[in-house]
């Protein structure tokens, strides 16, 4: 399974979150990498393969829908899990509008996230270019 190789990358500007969801990703087996804005991801330049991000709705800065559509802007295969918690239907119109591949609501539930990460990396490992398209 190609999962054990894999990359999260948690965009979250709370720090208890942010070290929960990172506890809960290596316990599962995969690598984590943290960031608390979506400008400080974005300055790391990231590689895209086998990779996917958990990133929070409302952040200081850029919010993880912006990141999304920055993304998407540059061209980046990444795919995005949404957290909020604020659950109004316009986030969640928000979060499909810029292609997120799930919306959870805080607290997450931990087995339906890890679910949703694994889904989302075999995503990117069937689509032509997911593996060896890195960024």
């Amino acid at each position: 399974m190609t999962d054990k190789q894999a990359t999260v990358y948690v965009i979250e500007d709370d720090a208890s979150v942010r070290r929960a969801l990172e506890r809960l990703l290596k316990s599962a087996g995969l690598a984590v990498h943290t960031f608390a804005s979506a400008a400080t991801f974005l300055q790391a330049r990231c590689p895209t393969e086998n990779t996917c991000i958990v990133a929070d709705v409302c952040m200081h800065g850029m919010s993880g829908i912006q990141l999304q559509r920055e993304l998407q802007n540059a061209g980046s295969s990444h795919h995005i899990i949404f957290v909020t918690a604020q659950d109004t239907e316009g986030t969640r119109l928000e979060a499909i509008q810029a292609g997120g591949a799930a919306l959870f609501v805080k607290p997450v539930d931990d087995q339906a996230l890890l679910d949703a990460i694994h889904w989302t990396l075999s995503l990117r490992c069937e689509q032509p270019g997911g593996k060896g398209s890195g960024g």
